[in-house]
């Protein structure tokens, strides 16, 4: 399931992100932002439990989400600012990481970094500010599969229809949560609008 966040909130966001002028910190910050309303749609109608908590009327029961059985993993780099994001949220969750490299000639992914924890009876949230031809995210969906966590979650910011097609068509169980789907890719394959290179503006490597 490909579903489009669509309110007047991340669409601002996602105007302000696309000023090539931006400055780095309001980057990555307008990223974050993105990232936690991703966050709102998605566990909008997650399982939850009863835990007892202390409060001035003594201890009760309410009900919370189990953070600790979700994991976010980033891929490097582009997604660390949608990491911190989703963790000031669920700050009881935990994180992995991978490293993916676009082969700029064949535009085939490439794995050079994996440390992600043990994903039995995990939900894993993989976050990819950018979806060009899709290749990146679905290797890296191939990836988490063989850890086989419970559900796979995708939270993304700008996508082409393209690219979007690509990966579900491989992955129909997977969902994908997005803030914008733009007009197309280039021929070198690059979103048209988009956004540029998400890793370099967000960390000035320009």
């Amino acid at each position: 399931m490909i579903k489009q966040i669509e309110n007047s909130l991340i669409l601002n966001y996602i105007s302000k992100i696309r000023n090539i002028d931006l400055e780095s910190f309001l980057f990555r910050n307008y990223i974050s932002e993105i990232a936690k309303m991703l966050a709102v749609s998605a566990f909008e109608k997650e399982e939850m439990v009863f835990r007892k908590t202390p409060t001035w009327a003594g201890e009760q029961e309410f009900l919370f989400l189990e953070e600790e059985k979700y994991v976010f993993i980033p891929i490097l780099r582009a997604a660390l600012p949608m990491l911190d994001g989703v963790l000031e949220m669920m700050p009881n969750a935990k994180a992995g990481f991978l490293a993916l490299k676009r082969d700029e000639e064949t535009f085939e992914s490439k794995l050079f970094y994996d440390r992600v924890p043990d994903l039995e009876g995990k939900v894993a949230v993989l976050l990819d500010p950018m979806v060009a031809t899709g290749g990146s995210l679905e290797y890296a969906i191939d990836i988490i599969k063989k850890k086989n966590p419970v559900k796979i979650i995708s939270f993304n910011i700008i996508g082409s229809p393209e690219g979007l097609d690509f990966v579900s068509s491989k992955h129909k169980d997977v969902d994908i949560y997005i803030a914008q789907i733009d007009k197309e890719l280039n021929d070198k394959k690059y979103i048209l609008p988009g956004i540029g290179d998400a890793g370099d503006r967000a960390y000035n490597t320009l």
